[in-house]
């Protein structure tokens, strides 16, 4: 049997966890307003005169407003000089007022009245009749369709040079949370390997992982979770209706969790019983893959470079070509921060430079339909001298988690 797996009851598993977030830092206003002059500096760079920026996670990360998108708009304006102010419902503003981090003035409308006309207005008031102004790229068509309506004479352009500018280089903060939720996770996967036992079921199995979560420290639990036995394990993001888990099947599970906001999301594969030959070799060829691309992460090296290394591997062996199964159907790696997936990307079109700050996964997923996939994910952060990683890759087939 492979090593750790199999080992222990539920209970015994979620004894032997415990809170790991005692001692975090989170992210202060300070870093926020740090945050906003960046975004300034690129607007009057770019000539945009202010962006938008609605509910969701570039709200977040620029003003500390943890507020979800919905039907009714909520955000906030950035001019490229001057303070920050919001838009809301009147009757959400004391909520609105509760969640901020970065203070500002909270433009109102009633819920009979038009939230665009009052985003007009707070352009005017802000000296900005003419030029250009950046839509949050995460922004509704609809609220989006609504400013432009309201504001005709004003040139509307995709904020994302502004967001993703700032966003894709991590402070050392980001990535101290980004390195605990990874501990996290990683202390979640060996506790749940740990409870595997023939006819168990996935379902069985995420539940654990949602408990497990919780219990090293994250409110909500799993972020997000994928348990796969067998040969669906060939299917990245899983089946319709998954197996129940039988001796020598391949165990595929990702799972993340969110600290202050943070997400982690880290993928294991090994054998529940015994690897056979193609398992064994299938293992030890994607993790070269996987090694392949962390090896070509340099700095000024582009996010293309990394996907094709590992791809090469793949394509090497004698799968593919490109994209096609057998193989790897998938990019290599995504940038992660608030967002799970959030830019750059490791993908073959994406010719970014890798920066000191970038952080992303990496998991150049070995498919074989009909048999069983292999994945190994695991990230890593751009440092002066290169890549470093969060969390170090799987050990063996043998023993994933290097417990012996």
């Amino acid at each position: 049997m492979t090593v750790g797996v199999g080992t222990k009851t539920q209970q015994q598993a979620l004894d032997s966890l415990s809170d790991m977030t005692n001692d975090v830092t989170r992210i202060g206003v300070q870093e926020f307003e740090l945050r906003i002059s960046k975004a300034q500096h690129l607007m009057q760079q770019q000539g945009i005169e202010a962006i938008y920026i609605n509910a969701g996670t570039n709200l977040h990360y620029f003003t500390g407003t943890r507020w979800y998108a919905s039907e009714r708009m909520v955000g906030a304006i950035i001019p490229a000089q001057g303070y920050v102010e919001y838009i809301a419902p009147a009757f959400e503003v004391d909520t609105l007022e509760g969640y901020m981090a970065v203070k500002g003035k909270v433009n109102t409308w009633q819920e009979d009245e038009s939230p665009y006309q009052v985003f007009a207005q707070m352009l005017k008031d802000n000296g900005i009749n003419a030029g250009k102004v950046g839509i949050d790229e995460s922004t509704a068509f609809f609220i989006f369709d609504g400013i432009r309506a309201a504001n005709s004479e004003l040139t509307y352009v995709n904020a994302k040079s502004i967001t993703a500018g700032c966003r894709m280089i991590k402070s050392t903060a980001e990535i101290a949370l980004l390195q605990r939720a990874m501990d996290m996770t990683l202390a979640v996967h060996v506790a749940a390997a740990s409870i595997l036992c023939d006819g168990i079921t996935t379902k069985e199995v995420e539940d654990f992982i949602h408990k497990a979560h919780i219990k090293v420290g994250a409110p909500a639990g799993s972020y997000f979770c994928i348990v796969l036995f067998g040969e669906d394990t060939a299917y990245p993001h899983g089946v319709k209706s998954p197996k129940t888990l039988e001796v020598n099947d391949t165990v595929l599970i990702d799972t993340g969790c969110q600290l202050d906001g943070y997400n982690s999301d880290i993928t294991r594969t090994f054998v529940f019983g015994e690897p056979s030959e193609r398992q064994r070799e299938l293992w030890n060829l994607e993790q070269q893959a996987q090694l392949a691309a962390f090896a070509a992460a340099d700095i000024g090296a582009s996010c293309a470079s990394v996907d094709k290394a590992a791809r090469e591997v793949i394509v090497n062996a004698g799968f593919g070509p490109g994209y096609d199964v057998p193989g790897l159907p998938h990019r290599t790696g995504h940038g992660i921060g608030l967002d799970i997936h959030e830019w750059p990307y490791l993908v073959l079109n994406d010719h970014t430079g890798l920066e000191v700050g970038m952080c992303f996964s990496n998991e150049p997923m070995l498919c074989v339909p009909g048999e069983f996939g292999i994945r190994h994910e695991d990230h890593f952060y751009m440092t002066e001298s290169g890549a470093k990683w969060f969390t170090q890759p799987a050990k063996s087939i043998d023993d994933p988690f290097g417990l012996s």
